[in-house]
């Protein structure tokens, strides 16, 4: 039983990764994770 909790939450967590990636592609971001990078990291444009 509790591998299957386990199981549920890890793909609860994926899912919700999965998520968050679509809707930032869908508002045309194009790296999620940067937040004011300088723009070495996930193809992003530095901030000016």
């Amino acid at each position: 039983m509790g591998t299957w909790i386990v199981g549920l939450i890890v793909l609860a967590l994926a899912g919700a990764a999965l998520r968050s990636i679509w809707k930032d592609k869908k508002a045309g971001k194009t790296c999620g994770s940067c937040s004011g990078c300088s723009g070495s990291c996930c193809d992003c444009k530095p901030r000016k």
